[in-house]
């Protein structure tokens, strides 16, 4: 009788052989196969086959598991009985028995490996399936369809999980580049993303009113280094329409009377607005679709949020879109002596410790938000504030919204105690001005960062 639990163990081990080859056909698809055929001494011409058709071969595999992990109990049992007669032990020890070997024999182990050589296990296992089901033929196909009606869901890459296992599997595979792998990924997650994640927030949007002349918004637009600005009508929440900065200029190009006459809201275009839990794959289809690149949001009150850009959708897939002109600099570069050019990220208390000042502004932690605060709105390139004895200048813009990069900062005479230290100035907004009598055209950027290239 010893030969039957020979038999048993053997069925195990083909049960075993069922899990591994299931578990690598559900991880692989026909593209991945296809894929995977292009590694040199790899046959995937019989798995592609095989993943063609996956869920009959699928329920073809699950209905021999079933049938050899039933026969392996049954003659484990049979052996015992004859050993132990008729009672209820031998039958404990057959489920005891049968219960551990099912777990790790046609279980665990097998499904692991399974899972960690899915090309391998499944080359092989199509290998043998398709001969046994082209010679079993409509039966099998019949009974495994009837027994397992949902396995072509499992065969099938229509699964986010299924097409992200692939993903991994190609990238250890080296077919795909670890980048590549990181992009797909991200595409995968831009359907969980909503425009609120990814959109500028209004307090660094650039907006024109409708009242500003073309030779205001020009100007605003070159300073700004933005080619889009939308125009707001009453308030910040009354955005009318988009600015763009050549249709400005092809106006004053054609009528340079114009410049001081016409009004922004004459060349402006409609406004496409979109809610801040739209998903951002929606929108972006959206976007296509109507040809605009560029889309107000809007809060669940009605309001203005902040407006999203295709580049800001796109950054969530492929990463930081930089331009030409974004430099490395130092944080702090002495110009001459008293006048230094230090990065808008650059911390007050470093500014403090440079010059030898007390600056007094609460809920600020950086020279460009010093700025900011002092204006009361995101400077533009020109902008000018006075602090503590310091004129601080807005330089350069950098970066896709074009944020200020550099800030000149200038000691001007007065205001100074003995030790050099301004322990009573405070930031008045009558102190603040801007360059070249612009004054009227930063007032209408109440608030900054639009979307759009710098014009060149």
């Amino acid at each position: 009788m010893g030969w039957l639990f020979v038999a048993a163990f053997v069925l195990m081990l083909v049960a075993g052989a069922c899990t591994s080859a299931e578990a690598a056909l559900v991880r692989l698809s026909t593209a991945g196969a296809r894929e995977l055929s292009r590694a040199p001494g790899e046959p995937a011409e019989p798995l592609q086959i095989v993943l063609a058709d996956a869920p009959r071969y699928l329920a073809f595999v699950l209905l021999t598991r079933a049938a050899t992990e039933i026969s392996a109990a049954v003659l484990v049992a049979a052996v015992l009985v004859e050993w132990l007669g008729i009672s209820w032990q031998p039958f404990l020890i057959t489920a005891v028995a049968m219960t551990l070997a099912s777990y790790l024999l046609a279980g665990v182990i097998p499904r692991s490996i399974g899972r960690r050589y899915p090309v391998r296990v499944g080359s092989k296992a199509a290998t043998v399936l398709r001969p046994v089901i082209r010679l079993l033929g409509p039966l099998l196909n019949a009974v495994g369809t009837a027994l397992a009606p949902q396995s072509k869901g499992a065969g099938s890459s229509g699964s986010e999980e299924d097409l992200r296992g692939l993903v991994d599997l190609l990238e250890e595979r080296q077919i795909i580049e670890p980048g590549e792998r990181a992009m797909i990924h991200s595409v995968f997650e831009l359907g969980d993303t909503i425009v609120r994640e990814v959109m500028v927030p209004r307090t660094d949007m650039v907006f024109v009113e409708r009242g500003k002349t073309l030779g205001q918004g020009l100007s605003l637009a070159l300073r700004s280094g933005f080619s889009r600005i939308p125009v707001i009508g009453e308030n910040l929440d009354d955005v009318i329409g988009i600015a763009y900065l050549k249709d400005v200029m092809t106006r004053i190009h054609e009528h340079p009377e114009g410049e001081t006459v016409e009004t922004v809201e004459s060349i402006m275009r409609p406004a496409t607005f979109a809610p801040d839990s739209k998903p951002v794959d929606d929108l972006l289809r959206e976007m296509q679709a109507r040809h605009v690149h560029l889309a107000i949001v809007i809060d669940e009150y009605g309001g203005t949020a902040g407006l999203v850009t295709i580049e800001d959708i796109l950054e969530e897939i492929v990463g930081e879109i930089t331009d030409e002109y974004d430099r490395e600099r130092p944080p702090v570069e002495w110009l001459e002596d008293g006048v230094a050019r230090v990065s808008a990220r650059l911390p007050v208390e470093e500014l403090e410790e440079l010059f030898d000042v007390g600056i007094d502004a609460e809920d600020v932690e950086t020279v460009g938000g010093l700025l900011a605060h002092l204006l009361g709105k995101v400077p533009i390139a020109g902008s000018e504030a006075t602090v503590a004895g310091l004129r601080l200048t807005a330089e350069n813009l950098t970066g896709r919204r074009n944020r200020i990069g550099t800030v000149r900062v200038q000691r001007v005479d007065g205001g100074s105690e003995p030790d050099g230290r301004d322990r009573t100035a405070k930031p008045l907004a009558s102190e603040t001005r801007n360059r070249a009598g612009q004054d009227a055209v930063d007032r209408a950027g109440n608030g900054v960062a639009v979307a759009g290239r710098p014009s060149e």
